[in-house]
């Protein structure tokens, strides 16, 4: 989920129990404001000889576009650990002491769970190894999409969502996130569960504190939230659970805050385990994409076209922000009969046959604050799409 977390093992296998859909509560207000303000007229003098001069008819400005809607804000960003708990110049002795301090103030865990849970931790080369690996090269959108739009990933997801189906569907009724959306980040993130981590979270999240500078204070505050989430969901256990060398777990690799925050209870047993019960990762999922602005209903993207001569434009932002006609006075343009919406950021993937050009929507928008990737949200995108064609209910 975090875009550092990625892991790819096996599944916890305890019998997965798809019950019933406890519902998602909605996070989006949708409002208008408007305002009319009337004059009584002052009466007009009696006519004398002749009728009066007609009022001259009041002159309309012209109307400019209705403003875009605002896109929703994000969650309260997750605050990350003081320096006194990650910064390296201080003994790690010190560290570790200022870091119990820290997630007891922080989130009222008991102080000597921690330092219980803490002994046993263990810190593990091979992921400060992973961490520190030089970034690969850069893949094109051509070399990108066959890793996730392959004929297993599809047949997978296909299969997943077919044994699932009556879960997806009722989650999807009642979240507006269409199953196969949540589907394919299943598929994407761990091959529909194959390949969730084989990372103790524990250690990751204690090597990454304590012993990688350049992110610790993330990596320490995602530690004092793996505390607080057993405090939250008892039945955890932390000293087992597994995952990405960051500390993502699950089918849908949340991390430990991402857990606390937007998991959801999907069947209504009074815990949320993202580990092995689909019910809570289909609606946790789901309702990851709710909380950060999902419309139901609404288009993700669309093919467009570049006019001839039209100068390259790189929106700074992912945010769809820009108008359709300003897109189309740059040069660019949705496909016709592709899907159109009132905001769009603008896309420039070089593909297998030259470059692609893509209008990125509101919902696209969604899928990239699961990944910042924007290839990521369009193989997310791609593969929900040939899973829903083969799903027996048409493509969208």
């Amino acid at each position: 989920m975090d875009a550092a977390a990625s892991g790819r093992p096996m599944l916890t296998s305890r019998p997965m129990n798809p019950r019933a859909f406890f519902p998602l509560a909605p996070c989006l207000i949708a409002f208008a404001l408007a305002a009319c303000a009337t004059e009584a007229p002052t009466p007009l003098p009696e006519p004398v000889a002749e009728a009066e001069t007609p009022l001259p008819e009041p002159i309309e400005e012209p109307a400019g576009p209705a403003p875009l809607a605002p896109v929703p804000s994000p969650p309260e960003q997750r605050p990350e650990a003081p320096a006194e708990v990650a910064d390296p110049a201080i003994p790690r002795p010190q560290r570790i002491a200022n870091f119990v301090d820290y997630a007891v103030r922080t989130h009222g865990v008991d102080a000597n769970r921690v330092r219980e849970v803490l002994a046993q931790a263990q810190v593990r080369q091979s992921i400060l190894d992973a961490m520190s690996r030089p970034a690969e090269r850069t893949r094109t959108w051509a070399e990108y999409r066959p890793i996730f739009l392959n004929d297993a990933r599809i047949r997978g997801g296909r299969e997943f969502y077919a044994r699932h189906r009556a879960a997806l569907d009722r989650i999807a009724a009642a979240s507006g996130v269409p199953a196969e959306y949540i589907v394919a980040i299943i598929g994407v993130e761990t091959s529909y569960g194959g390949f969730t981590g084989n990372h103790r979270i524990l250690d990751a999240l204690y090597t990454l504190a304590f012993d990688h500078a350049p992110r610790a204070p993330f990596f320490a505050a995602e530690l004092a939230h793996l505390f607080a989430l057993e405090k939250d969901e008892p039945s955890l256990d932390i000293l087992a659970l597994r995952g990405s060398y960051a500390g993502a777990m699950g089918l849908g690799q949340f991390m430990p805050s991402s857990y606390r925050l937007w998991a959801k209870d999907g069947d209504g047993d009074g815990h949320r385990n993202l580990i092995d019960n689909l019910d809570d990762v289909f609606a946790s999922i789901a309702n990851y994409f709710v909380v950060f602005g999902w419309e139901r209903g609404g288009p993700v993207v669309a093919r467009a076209t570049r006019d001839p001569g039209a100068e390259d434009f790189k929106p700074e932002t992912l945010d769809p922000v820009h108008r359709l006609e300003e897109l189309a006075a740059r040069g660019y343009r949705p496909q016709p009969g592709e899907p159109v919406a009132e905001g769009a950021t603008l896309l420039t993937l070089e593909g297998p046959a030259g470059p692609e050009y893509w209008l990125g929507y509101r919902n696209f928008f969604v899928i990239t604050r699961y990944n910042r990737s924007p290839m990521y949200a369009l193989a997310v995108h791609q593969l929900a799409q040939e899973i829903r064609a083969g799903s027996g209910t048409g493509g969208q």
